[in-house]
Order: C-alpha cells, then sequence, then structure tokens
C-alpha cells in the first residue's frame, strides 16, 4: 500500500483520468473528492461489498434452473433458495 502525506486542496492522481483531492479536514475525519470517468464505479467500502454480495446471489439465480410459467414469471430454483421474478427479467439476467 502506498501511504502518501497530502493537505487540504491537495490532489493525488490515479493513472491519467482519476483525481483524488483532499476536500476538507476536520478532526479524525477527511472528506474527499473523486473525480472518475463515468465507467469507473467509485464506491465507499461498505457499498462495494453490498454490491459483491448481491452480484454472489445473482451468479447463484443466473445457474439455477428455470422454469417460465404460462402467467409469465419464472421460478429460479437455487441450492437454498427459490427466486420468483417477472419472465422477461430473468431472462435478462441469464445474458450478463
Amino acid at each position: 500500500m502506498l501511504v502518501l502525506s497530502r493537505y487540504k486542496d491537495q490532489s493525488i492522481y490515479i493513472g491519467d483520468d482519476i483525481v483524488v483531492t483532499i476536500v476538507d479536514v476536520r478532526g479524525d475525519r477527511i472528506r474527499l473528492g473523486i473525480e472518475a470517468p463515468s465507467n469507473v464505479p467509485v464506491h465507499r467500502q461498505e457499498i462495494y461489498e453490498a454490491i459483491r454480495r448481491e452480484n454472489a446471489v445473482s451468479d447463484v439465480e443466473e445457474d439455477a434452473v428455470c422454469a417460465v410459467a404460462v402467467d409469465g414469471t419464472a421460478t429460479a430454483t437455487a441450492t437454498r433458495r427459490v427466486v420468483r421474478k417477472n419472465a422477461a427479467d430473468f431472462e435478462i439476467s441469464l445474458q450478463r
């Protein structure tokens, strides 16, 4: 891990496209401003971990056996859970 010291209003560049700026320092809290291209996701750690957990569940759903009922709903049976979705939504998630 690279550890750097910066003062308020100073920046750190990551590659050519990402700029991290120290916006404010108050006690033990630091506010960061992050400029990144729109195709680069930027998340707080707890949000990133929640997204990874959700994607892991989606992977289970994608690997599940799917049956489409006459009423247009799909039932996916996974190892520990049964997920009911709109059939169109299920087909979209399978195409990822």
